[in-house]
């Protein structure tokens, strides 16, 4: 999980897919333009479409029983996502929502399942992105279990620092800015319990803060917090 500046194609979740097998899956897609703050789905919608994000940023969130939407995802440009159930017909686990004006190309289950059929290099890609999916799921639910919410927050700037980050003199400028009430959505804390940690944090010169960004110092000390796995940089990212 303490790999850093990975490139634009490593940060992507469609890395797995060949440009041919990109080019296949762009021309079934139908495009579609939402609005920022728009949502694309609900939770309990029909998942029978998969979204390839061609521009702006989607989160994908999930409700927790006190009614607390906690953030998984934040997709970026050349992002997959949806849900897909090839056994029977099923329904979508999270929100997604327009974080701004974005453009996706919608791609139906029925007109995917006959490029599958067609093409068993690509049914192969997709097995791959299918698990790549599941992997980033399973760590996020990691960070948000086994270690606190300390461990979730030094797992998130990592991830921040993967996604966005520029390694400088003085560390890793994360380039994009954040508020507190923002990365608490993201490890479902309150804004006050991110403003606290953040204070230990900067207290024990793990971070700081430069016009507004953050800035790893310490990246092992972020690491042995959250028991870093090392993880790839496909996975370890916001």
């Amino acid at each position: 999980m303490n790999q850093l500046n990975a490139t634009p194609d490593q940060t992507k979740n469609t890395a797995c897919f060949s440009c041919e097998n990109l080019a296949r899956l762009t021309e079934i897609m139908d495009e579609h333009k939402y609005s920022a703050g728009s949502y694309l789905f609900w939770e309990g919608d029909a998942a029978d479409k998969l979204y390839y994000l061609k521009k702006g940023r989607v989160k994908i969130t999930k409700s927790s029983d006190e009614g607390r939407q906690i953030m998984l995802y934040m997709h970026q440009e050349g992002d997959m996502f949806g849900q897909v159930d090839p056994f029977h017909p099923s329904t979508h686990s999270f929100h997604a929502q327009a974080l701004e004006d974005v453009t996706v190309g919608v791609i139906r289950h029925n007109d995917l399942e006959v490029l599958l059929w067609q093409y068993g290099d690509l049914a192969v890609e997709f097995m791959k992105w299918m698990g790549l999916m599941h992997r980033m799921t399973q760590s996020k639910f990691r960070d948000l279990i086994l270690f606190g919410k300390p461990g979730a927050l030094c797992s998130l700037l990592i991830r921040l620092g993967n996604s966005y980050g520029d390694v400088r003199e003085n560390g890793i400028f994360i380039s994009r800015k954040f508020t507190n009430a923002e990365l608490g959505e993201m490890i479902g804390a309150t804004r006050e319990s991110v403003n606290r940690m953040l204070g230990d944090l900067k207290q024990n010169h793990a971070i700081e803060y430069v016009n507004g960004h953050i800035v790893i110092k310490n990246l092992t000390y972020l690491c042995d917090i959250c028991r870093c796995e090392n993880c790839p940089k496909d996975i370890c990212r916001i």
